[in-house]
């Protein structure tokens, strides 16, 4: 991957994907999608596309894959706020951020959110389905320009169960620091979804490693995952160059 000039943001994509193992059931795989945003072509259009990226992967605890993935994003240099996290609501995700990387810009997936806020509105009593829409866009549109306090309101006065307001109100208090899609918009390349991450996960994992029937070994899925990686990374001569090496350097 290039350096991240100083007009660049550094994104980083964070998920995880769940594999069938044959002894403990499904367990997650956590991968990692990092670019600059000048490989993000046609952002935040139908047609985007990602020039370049690098990937972490790992199936283990949370702990594990954060000390894999620091590496890969220290080797960057300090980045400040340009230094960009597009993650779901994920409370370990959260508090890794925050403890390792204060000063970065950390984005709660837009879509994500709406899709919390769409779920909240299909549970509200409306005088007809029409009004319900209508609510759900208006909410959606002020969250794009960044008018959380407004929905907070808005979603304070809806007719609905006090447990579904609760429960909705907590989710964007808690994420209230990394919903400033406005800001977000006029950052790097002005990504807000994480897409990228999403679509890593069908190429990097699913495609290879959740077929129809596949159950895999814990120590099999840890090395598909990491050829998985070396693949996707172009690094696939470290793999050829372990080959040739016999066996006692290998190891």
């Amino acid at each position: 991957m290039p350096p991240v000039s100083k007009t660049e943001c550094l994104y980083v994509g964070v998920d995880g994907s769940m594999i069938s193992t044959r002894d403990e059931g499904y367990k997650e795989a956590k991968l990692a999608r990092l670019f600059n945003s000048s490989d993000c072509l046609n952002p935040n259009t139908k047609s985007a596309y990602l020039g370049k990226s690098q990937y972490v992967a790992h199936l283990g605890t949370s702990k594990e894959f954060c000390e894999k993935t620091e590496q890969v994003i220290d080797s960057y240099g300090q980045l400040g706020e340009r230094l960009v996290f597009l993650t779901d609501g994920a409370t370990w995700i959260k508090n890794w951020i925050e403890a390792f990387y204060p000063e970065a810009t950390a984005i709660l997936d837009y879509f994500h959110a709406c899709e919390h806020l769409h779920e909240f509105a299909e549970s509200c009593t409306w005088e007809d389905p029409a009004s319900g829409e209508k609510w759900y866009k208006e909410q959606k549109s002020l969250l794009y320009e960044s008018s959380l306090d407004q929905v907070l309101d808005n979603i304070k006065a809806a007719t609905a169960k006090e447990a579904d307001k609760e429960k909705l109100l907590n989710y964007y208090q808690n994420n209230c620091g990394r919903m400033n899609y406005k800001k977000y918009r006029a950052m790097g390349c002005g990504i807000i979804g994480s897409g990228a991450i999403e679509s890593a996960h069908r190429t990097v994992i699913q495609k290879r490693m959740k077929l129809s029937g596949q159950h895999w070994s814990r120590d099999g899925a840890k090395n598909m995952l990491r050829l998985r990686i070396f693949s996707m990374n172009n690094q696939w001569h470290k793999v050829i160059d372990a080959i040739k090496k016999p066996l006692y350097l290998a190891a």
